[in-house]
């Protein structure tokens, strides 16, 4: 019944995290709207109203498929341009945009992917290099956001930590999402009964010790069932972001003890 009772818990954080903010517009009433209504409702209500929203494609998804398009139609003026700060918008990064145009050029012809790279460098041009890149890239591997900075524990990790807080009713639970390198101190879920923690694979890659015990690999899926009093540690491997969910299991007399950090020999010794 308590795994029936979990399954329910991460199918409603599922379905509520994956509702994405329905996209509008307006330019088509702003612009036209009074020389050409039917046209203007027919872009901001049908073709963005409708379209866009449509399930099926996430809005990174059609921003890509309608940039390559209108490349390949030879179309690199202000509605590219538009288009391409719409794309930045839905979270398609500096390398994605450099990458596509790259890979468009040898099919839409080297003069249209100049033109766009002219376009899309002016889009870019304020976004820091890969590290940013890096990040985006990973929260669009899963449904749960990466969350905020998690500076209220930043002393207990080792790297830059995410968390985003899913449910705190119930089974209170959080995503932790960690950088490459990036992981927790040695430490103690305490209890007198009950008590412990769960751990949810995400997406990426990463660790979980045991003191005394081999590293486990967890990967998206892996489920980690970690015991009230064991000592213990979890974070991303060497090259990988990595998040998981983590599930806070009631208890009595229930308390956290964080330890010394996971010196980098131990680390370094994973493969």
């Amino acid at each position: 019944m308590k795994y029936l009772f979990l399954t329910i818990v991460l199918s409603l954080a599922l379905s509520t995290t994956m509702a994405q903010e329905k996209i509008t517009q307006t330019a088509g009433r702003t612009q036209l709207g009074e020389f050409a209504p039917k046209f203007a409702e027919l872009n901001d209500d049908v073709l963005f109203g409708e379209v866009w929203n449509r399930p099926g494609l996430s809005p990174h998804d059609r921003s890509m498929i309608t940039v390559a398009t209108l490349v390949g139609k030879g179309i690199i003026d202000s509605s590219l341009g538009h288009h391409l700060q719409f794309a930045k918008n839905n979270g398609v990064t500096r390398e994605e945009i450099s990458e596509m145009l790259t890979h468009i050029a040898f099919y839409a012809g080297w003069p249209n992917a100049w033109g766009a790279f002219r376009l899309a460098k002016d889009v870019w041009n304020d976004s820091s290099a890969s590290g940013d890149d890096a990040k985006s890239r990973f929260q669009r591997e899963m449904i749960f956001p990466i969350g905020e900075p998690n500076t209220a524990y930043a002393k207990y990790f080792t790297g830059n930590s995410y968390l985003a807080r899913v449910s705190t009713s119930q089974i209170p639970f959080a995503n932790v999402t960690f950088e490459p390198r990036c992981r927790n101190n040695w430490h103690i879920h305490h209890a007198s009964k009950g008590g412990g923690q769960m751990l949810v694979g995400v997406a990426g890659r990463g660790w979980y010790q045991e003191e005394g015990k081999p590293a486990q690999e967890i990967l998206p899926g892996t489920v980690i069932h970690i015991p009230a009093n064991v000592k213990h540690w979890h974070g991303a491997a060497k090259n990988s972001w990595f998040a998981h969910l983590a599930f806070e299991i009631p208890g009595e007399d229930t308390s956290n003890e964080w330890l010394e950090p996971v010196t980098d020999e131990e680390y370094d010794s994973l493969k």
